[in-house]
């Protein structure tokens, strides 16, 4: 819970600041407004690249057969406000933008990260009301994404230096967001908290996505070394990424250190890690694709022969387990078969 982790770092964040006039010059602002939407913040698009493709089926025929419509956006922005830091300075092809997903409920700049932030040239945005509390997919994950589009709107922003991180289950729904938005973020700093890609829980996304985050995103977790359930966590993550063709991982143990937000050395350290780019291994990723698409179509082949069986109860086994391992690469064979069969909706 996002008490919880108030409580055991109650001097850990250095409050957003009183609303200032100009909100986009240089220093740390508090209540800071956007006004603008955007269409890949819309409740279609977060399904389409954050749900498995059966989960987004399911929530689409659940509105239809109600009546209804999705919402074009699922949260207010008249309603909200963010922390914003902005360096003094910024390089000739613009700052870079760190969008953090926190675990607590307050707009807030981590103590001591404003003077790293100013050492990169990296912009900071954080939201209000989008702790562990809140709805992922109906707040946390839209919230970060409007920061990002309208931060990069209002201030000359480096598109390649455009990076999303959070703490604890921040970090679990950065890693999310970064799955899903390769073609906005290009590093994700993942900071005592990740999951295994290609779960239930961390669907992939449509085969052109996942080919971006494979070629384009470095991930870099950052966890202390007395926390080692997030320590075990991030193996279990790394493992899944290799899996699964990602080009550029890295780890950073901070030493002597818990389940804390990283101290401004390790912040350091990682924002140094990903202005490094690592070569595209173009021999490697291709073998590793035609794996994963040899063993997607055995995957297929033995779905639809249950199907053309008949063979309900088995049909339903297995396009669950194909829907939670390859998500969005599966689709839209996934869906087609599930109409088939009719063996996700409704009773058995």
């Amino acid at each position: 819970m996002a008490s919880c982790v108030l409580a055991r770092l109650p001097f850990a964040l250095s409050m957003a600041l009183a609303a200032e006039p100009d909100a986009d010059a240089p220093g740390l602002h508090g209540d800071v407004a956007f006004s603008v939407y955007s269409p890949l913040a819309s409740s279609a698009e977060l399904m389409r690249r954050l749900l498995s493709p059966l989960a987004a089926w399911q929530v689409e025929e659940s509105v239809a057969h109600g009546g209804d419509a999705l919402r074009a956006q699922e949260v207010n922005l008249a309603e909200e406000h963010f922390a914003l830091y902005v360096p003094a300075h910024a390089a000739s092809q613009g700052h870079g933008l760190l969008v953090f997903v926190a675990p607590w409920q307050e707009a807030a700049l981590p103590r001591g990260w404003d003077s790293v932030l100013e050492r990169y040239d990296i912009v900071y945005v954080s939201a209000a009301n989008s702790g562990n509390d809140a709805n992922v997919l109906g707040r946390r994950e839209p919230l970060a994404v409007l920061a990002a589009t309208n931060v990069m709107r209002r201030l000359k922003i480096d598109p390649q230096r455009v990076y999303v991180g959070g703490f604890s289950g921040g970090s679990r729904v950065a890693l999310r967001l970064a799955l899903g938005y390769p073609d906005v973020f290009h590093g994700a700093l993942l900071n005592a908290g990740s999951d295994a890609i290609g779960t239930a829980t961390e669907p992939l996304p449509p085969a052109e996505l996942l080919h971006a985050f494979q070629e384009t995103m470095h991930v870099v977790y950052i966890t202390g070394e007395q926390d080692k359930l997030h320590r075990d966590t991030d193996a279990v993550s790394i493992a899944s990424l290799r899996h699964w063709c990602v080009n550029a991982f890295d780890e950073d143990v901070t030493t002597g250190a818990g389940h804390d937000v990283a101290d401004p050395r390790a912040l350091s350290r990682a924002l140094e890690t990903l202005r490094r780019t690592k070569p595209l291994d173009t021999a490697r990723l291709a073998a590793c694709r035609s794996n994963t698409e040899a063993e997607l179509a055995k995957s297929l082949e033995r779905l639809g022969a249950f199907v053309d069986r008949g063979d309900r109860s088995a049909a339903h086994k297995q396009l669950l387990e194909l829907d939670a391992r390859f998500g969005g690469l599966a689709a839209p064979h996934s869906v087609e078969l599930a109409r088939r069969c009719n063996c996700v909706l409704g009773p058995y």
